[in-house]
């Protein structure tokens, strides 16, 4: 048999089937260019993005995200679920006009933010004069 005069060398095995298509928007088109400006690699041409994207890909260093365990999410959705509850209550209790026991208290604290506009306006006089 002869041998390949030229041409395309066949790829054999390491054939690429698998396509995985990415969209950016505006902003992310253009980091993706400023990147490939500083590895001198030109946008327009064909075949650049492609290859280097896929070697950065997977020559590049994954980060391993710590999961939570599993006694933990449910830990933390039965505390959601308390405070759930305890909203519940307090619009039950908002809405049937219930007293809370520091009503005394608010009313102290309108008393005392209505003197203390009261002796800021009157010292505001004073200085206009």
């Amino acid at each position: 048999m002869a041998s390949n005069k030229g041409g395309r060398k066949r790829l054999g095995d390491r054939k690429r089937e698998h396509a995985i298509t990415l969209r950016f928007n505006g902003t992310e088109l253009e980091k993706v260019k400023s990147i490939l400006q500083s590895y001198n690699l030109d946008f327009r041409k064909r075949g650049t993005v492609g290859p280097f994207l896929r070697k950065l890909i997977l020559n590049g260093k994954t980060i391993k995200q710590k999961q939570v365990p599993d006694g933990l999410s449910n830990l933390s959705y039965q505390i959601n679920r308390i405070g759930a509850n305890i909203n519940q209550l307090v619009k039950i209790a908002n809405y049937k006009n219930m007293r809370s026991p520091n009503s005394n208290l608010e009313r102290e604290l309108q008393k005392a933010n209505e003197l203390m506009l009261e002796l800021i306006e009157t010292i505001n006089a004073k200085n206009q004069k």
